[in-house]
Order: structure tokens, then C-alpha cells, then sequence
């Protein structure tokens, strides 16, 4: 059963519900599309900080609950608090968000349905994977409405082409998951009957791994972009050697040559 996150509140804004090592966080604001107020990117850190901590969990999927999976930031409270410091304060905290998914040792998986627009196109972005409904619709609409959608642009241009990526920016309009996959966007579009089946079967083949060699590949996926040609392959070369040295790797390569299942211990 999905419970808040700790110190939401009264509100219960984040939710949380775990089965088979697969946790799943809903963001609870569904009269508000899930838009992405301080106090709900506050819960989704908090909880993330408590997850990466928590052997138990294998993979995390983010969804939202009600009509849409995320608008964006909360432009209500956006407007009704105006001055440097608090949006310098919303969006250090959005930007410690999307770096806190893709920090976190276990995969992160966005289910989408309804529409995953700025910050809610970000999130989906910043997750590492991503299966959306075939109704879903995503946008970086900030261009319309005066407000350049700066920082999804960072996590939109580091998961699909630069023409498209300044597409979906420079014009602002809804794009149908059939064209997201198409990016790159997101990994499947599936019947939205079929959405919750699709994610369970993806976060299960991922639970079904060794989490130390999901943390570790992890990890140096992320950190091998940032990096040139040669130091990339020196940098996963160690990497690669260090895994090669884990009691998981070799669980695995016996397993494999002797045919049957690995036991992971997760060292």
C-alpha cells in the first residue's frame, strides 16, 4: 500500500509503495497536475537520500497520481512569492532533484501518462529509463509563456539530438509519445491499459540483477560522458577491473558457464 514520504505533512504530497525491492514514489498533487511545488521536490530529495541508503530497493519508479504525470513547477506559487531568493531557492532545489535520480545508486524508471511538461519533461529526462503511455504527451513550453525552459533544456539535451532537443524548446508544443520515442525521449509507448504491466516487467528484469553491478554501471555511465574519448575507456577500463574483482562478478561468470542462476550477495 503507497504511504508518504516522511516529513510530507498532513498533505501527503509524495507517496510511496514498495514490492519485490521496487519502490515506487507517486507525486501526489493530482489537482495540480503534480507541479513540482518546493515543498513536493523537498519530499522527492528526502525520499530518494532515504532509498539510496536502503539495500532492499532494486529499482524506483516515478509516476503521478490523477490526470497528468508532472506540469512542471507550481507557477502559482511561482508568482505569489516574487523575488531573487525564492526562485533562486525553487530552482537549486529542482536542480538538486533531477541530480539526486541520477545519483542514486538504483535505476530510476518515469511512468508517464497524461502529459510531462518543463520540469515534468525534465524529470522524465533525468530518469534512466522511461515507458509512457501512448496518450502521453511531453513539451518544454516555457518559450511560450515568456519563461525559456533553461534548466530542462539541460537534462532534454543530454538524452536526445540537439535538433531536437532545440525543437521541443525553441517551439514550445506538445509532442506525442510516438515522436518522443522517436527521439529518445523514452524507452516504450504502450496502450496506457497496458502502462502498469510494462513498467513491472521492466523494474523486475532490473530487480532480477546484481544491485552492485547496477550501482557501478550506473554510476560510470554517467560519469564516462562527461569525459573525452581516451579518458573515458581509462576511466571504465578501471572500472571495468574493479567489477572484474567483486564477488558478484564472479557469482556471474560461474553461473554462466555452469548454466544455471546466480545468487547475488550484492559485494
Amino acid at each position: 500500500m503507497a504511504h508518504p514520504a516522511p516529513n510530507v505533512g498532513d498533505e501527503d504530497i509524495l507517496l510511496r509503495s514498495d514490492s519485490g525491492g521496487i519502490a515506487a514514489l507517486i507525486l501526489n498533487r493530482p489537482q495540480a497536475r503534480n507541479a513540482l511545488s518546493l515543498a513536493l521536490m523537498t519530499a522527492v530529495i528526502d525520499e530518494l537520500e532515504v532509498i539510496a541508503g536502503d539495500a532492499s530497493v532494486k529499482a524506483v519508479v516515478i509516476a503521478g497520481n490523477g490526470p497528468a504525470f508532472c506540469a512542471g513547477h507550481d507557477l502559482k506559487e511561482m508568482r505569489a512569492n516574487p523575488g531573487r531568493a525564492f526562485y533562486e531557492k525553487t530552482f537549486s532545489a529542482c536542480s538538486r532533484m533531477m541530480q539526486a535520480v541520477v545519483r542514486l545508486p538504483q535505476p530510476v524508471i518515469a511512468r508517464v501518462h497524461g502529459i510531462a511538461t518543463a520540469a515534468g519533461c525534465q524529470l522524465v529526462a533525468s530518469c534512466d529509463l522511461a515507458i509512457a503511455a501512448d496518450t502521453a504527451r511531453f513539451a518544454t513550453p516555457g518559450v511560450n509563456i515568456g519563461l525559456f525552459c533553461s534548466t530542462p533544456m539541460v537534462a532534454l539535451s543530454r538524452n536526445i539530438g540537439r535538433k531536437q532537443a532545440m525543437e521541443m524548446l525553441l517551439l514550445g508544443e506538445m509532442v506525442p509519445a510516438s515522436r518522443a520515442l522517436e527521439f529518445g525521449l523514452i524507452n516504450q509507448a504502450v496502450p496506457e491499459a497496458e502502462l502498469e504491466a510494462a513498467i513491472t516487467e521492466m523494474a523486475g528484469k532490473i530487480a532480477a540483477k546484481s544491485p552492485l553491478v547496477l550501482k557501478i554501471g550506473k554510476e560510470a555511465f554517467y560519469r564516462q560522458l562527461e569525459l573525452g574519448l581516451s579518458d573515458a575507456y581509462d576511466y571504465a577500463s578501471k572500472v571495468m577491473t574493479e567489477n572484474m574483482l567483486a564477488r558478484d562478478a564472479g557469482e556471474g561468470i560461474d553461473a554462466f558457464i555452469e548454466k544455471r542462476r546466480p545468487v547475488w550477495q550484492g559485494r
